[in-house]
């Protein structure tokens, strides 16, 4: 038995010997019949001579199998693979604008359709529904600023009387008394302000905040914009797609994507529509209870909306604690308001606006929602649920039933 298996190593080392001699050689080209190899012959012979007097001769090709080859080859694609990720990290914030659009594209499609069902052609049809999405941004603007400068402006003016106020309490001249510390907190002021390298911080941040809201203000333009291409060529940009699909595949392809498009779609405008919902009536209680900043507590509260699972509960925290700061009494109130009314949109207004849109269970809601509030943030968690709908639809018209017929 022993020396059957020493019959087989040396077998097995004398083959690795003749396949390594192998790759160190070129092999010889396939054999050609007199008459092909006369004409090449007779038609490269001297070109080949030329050149190599003028290059040289051809040396042996490069071992594949040696480890400077793998080393330098497998070293250059990691390089490679971190060039990419970096790249991909840079162009987060302009996939994140596309994703944007084509989630809101995907959402006012189903209106253009509808229009379109009335005998509106397409052209016109985007126009209309696009109008009416600047006069919704228009009007979020206009509820959203002039409170923000107005409140600002009003907070500035009456900050030296809240100065002053602090600084007569009785608290604070007890302090003074015992510790100075009045005196102490000028002398800090003045150095502060005479220190460059601190008011240079300070104006820094003031920019970055410009900064930032010019950012914002140019990224929300460019969403407009890329929807409104989107919008006007979807058709377009669809049929290049199918086109791509092999033919034999095509009739599967296309009802698969038009259907999770439509879900899409549809979960998109049904959570819009229940997020408008609730912060129109947050809106009207607030006015009704009088809780300051209505306005404002009422558009944060629908964007809050659009996230699901917690987004509505964490607008109505945001709301019973403003509540809460003027009026202890009205934090009450908003807080049983909010309560019977998430009872109402969890098992009335939510299951009629979404019935006809995507049907995911529970559990898997809630797994998809973190993974892709993990991920994008609150854009992966709006888009988790209608990606998990076109993943079911997979599952269930591609998967389960090749998995019958294996």
């Amino acid at each position: 038995m022993r020396d059957i298996r020493i019959d087989r190593y040396r077998e097995f080392q004398r083959r690795q010997r003749e396949a390594l001699r192998a790759s160190q050689h070129r092999h010889p080209a396939a054999p050609e019949t007199p008459e092909e190899g006369g004409e090449r012959v007779a038609a490269g012979a001297s070109a080949r001579t030329d050149q190599g007097n003028r290059f040289g001769q051809a040396g042996r090709p490069l071992n594949r199998s040696s480890p400077l080859y793998l080393g330098f080859f497998g070293a250059l694609g990691a390089l490679l693979a971190v060039g990419l990720w970096h790249a991909l990290g840079r162009l987060a914030t302009t996939i994140t604008i596309l994703l944007v659009s084509i989630f809101l594209t995907l959402a006012l499609d189903p209106i253009v359709g509808w229009l379109g069902g009335r005998g509106m052609k397409r052209g016109p049809a985007v126009g209309v529904v696009f109008a009416g999405l600047l006069v919704v941004f228009t009007l979020l603007g206009l509820l959203v600023f002039p409170p923000v400068i107005s409140q600002g402006s009003e907070l500035l003016a009456n900050a030296p009387t809240y100065v002053d106020h602090i600084l007569d309490s009785a608290w604070v001249r007890r302090m003074d008394e015992n510790y100075d510390v009045v005196d102490k907190l000028r002398e800090e002021i003045n150095s502060r302000l005479t220190d460059s390298g601190f008011m240079s911080q300070v104006f820094g941040g003031v920019l970055g905040a410009g900064k930032a809201v010019a950012n914002g203000v140019f990224q929300t333009f460019t969403i407009l914009v890329l929807t409104l291409y989107f919008l006007a060529s979807l058709p377009t940009v669809k049929r290049a797609a199918y086109a791509v699909v092999p033919a034999s595949r095509r009739p599967r392809v296309e009802p698969l994507a038009e259907e999770i498009m439509r879900r899409t779609g549809a979960y998109a405008t049904g959570q819009v529509t229940v997020a408008t919902i609730n912060a129109i009536c947050s809106y009207v209680m607030m006015r009704l209870v009088g809780v300051p900043y209505a306005a404002v507590l009422a558009v944060v509260v629908g964007f809050l909306g659009l996230i699901p699972m917690v987004g509505a509960t964490v607008g109505a925290v945001v709301v019973c604690l403003v509540a809460f700061f003027d009026s202890p009494r009205s934090a009450v109130i908003v807080a049983i308001y909010y309560l019977v009314y998430q009872q109402l949109e969890n098992y009335v207004v939510a299951p009629k606006i979404m019935a006809r849109t995507v049907s995911v269970p529970g559990a898997v809601t809630v797994v998809a929602a973190l993974a892709g509030g993990t991920l994008l943030g609150v854009l992966g968690a709006l888009l988790a649920i209608p990606i998990a709908a076109g993943l079911l639809l997979l599952y269930e018209e591609v998967l389960v039933p090749r998995q019958r017929n294996v």
